[in-house]
């Protein structure tokens, strides 16, 4: 190969990385804006907002490259399952930020990785070898330091990142199997669709029945303003993930999704005045460096390709 083709490439790979460290960035930026609506409006009707937003935002680009109607009724299936998936996940990670602090709530979300490789091994039948498998349990064993403290100070709702980032995982899975054939535009699309739909529907039911966790609120204007925040940050993000990864493998990129828990440390420290206690600090370290060792061997064996991004789910 010569030097003229390798320097572009070698710019490329940069480019990725720029815009990786963009993204991861921007992230945490979304949950502090939902951390400050969910004070004064439910968890669900911000998921919804922001799974409705990002369909009005992806629907004209769906329509100008031809792909919004490229589907059969399996494809709307898998589609409806992944929008679920990630309702559940926002919903369980934002129900969190209510109580939690956005950091203790990012490093234990940040298992995902640790979960998607189990369940890959288990569903879709990868071959795990013991180094992962222990590297799997060590970052099991840090999560548990940051939820232990959050148990006593927060009770139970300490176990919805779990839940977002079990959910999540799951929908990762389900992303494998329709991502080769699929436009990831139109995959973003319906999962916002069906998203909204779901979310719209747990607001119908919770408001018809007097829920007051799913009652939707009329948002005053500084919580419109919070959530439009969430909404706007979740799509730049989004999109800036989405050039990351067509500008550099993922086996590149994959390591400095962590860089996420670091910012959103110094965010929530600037906005609430909250850094975590030398305990978390520890659990937050044992589950990046896990995080990290599981991403290395996938490299290894030649399997990162399969790994998505593992932002935070709103």
């Amino acid at each position: 190969m010569s030097m003229s083709a390798v320097t572009p490439l070698r710019n490329e790979v940069s480019l990725g990385l720029f815009l990786m460290v963009l993204s991861v960035l921007v992230s945490p930026v979304i949950d502090i804006f939902a951390k400050l609506a969910v004070t004064a409006v439910p968890a669900t009707e911000i998921t919804f907002v922001r799974l409705l937003f990002q369909m009005v935002v992806l629907a004209p680009i769906c329509l100008v490259r031809g792909t919004l109607l490229d589907v059969t009724w399996r494809k709307m299936g898998l589609h409806a399952a992944r929008g679920l998936l990630m309702a559940i996940t926002m919903i369980s990670f934002v129900t969190a930020l209510a109580v939690m602090e956005v950091a203790d709530a990012i490093a234990i979300f940040f298992v995902e990785p640790i979960i998607l490789t189990i369940l890959g091994s288990i569903v879709l039948k990868e071959t795990i070898g013991w180094r992962r498998y222990t590297a799997c349990a060590v970052g099991f064993f840090g999560s548990l330091l940051v939820i232990r403290p959050s148990l006593q100070e927060v009770g139970l709702i300490a176990l919805m990142p779990v839940v977002a980032a079990f959910s999540l995982a799951l929908f990762f899975l389900l992303t494998r199997l329709v991502a080769q054939k699929e436009d990831p535009w139109s995959m973003q699309f319906y999962a916002g669709f069906w998203g909204a739909l779901f979310a719209g529907l747990l607001l119908a039911v919770g408001n018809s029945l007097g829920i007051g966790m799913l009652t939707p609120v009329m948002p005053d204007l500084k919580n419109t303003l919070y959530i439009a925040g969430a909404a706007i940050a979740a799509t730049i993000a989004g999109v800036l993930g989405v050039y990351a990864y067509r500008s550099a493998p993922a086996s590149t990129l994959a390591p400095l999704q962590y860089l996420e828990i670091v910012s959103a440390t110094v965010l929530g420290w600037w906005v609430f005045d909250h850094l975590p206690d030398a305990v978390k600090w520890l659990g937050i370290a044992i589950i990046i460096g896990s995080g990290l060792y599981v991403i290395w061997r996938e490299r290894q064996v030649g399997k990162t390709a399969t790994i998505p991004p593992v932002n935070t789910p709103i």
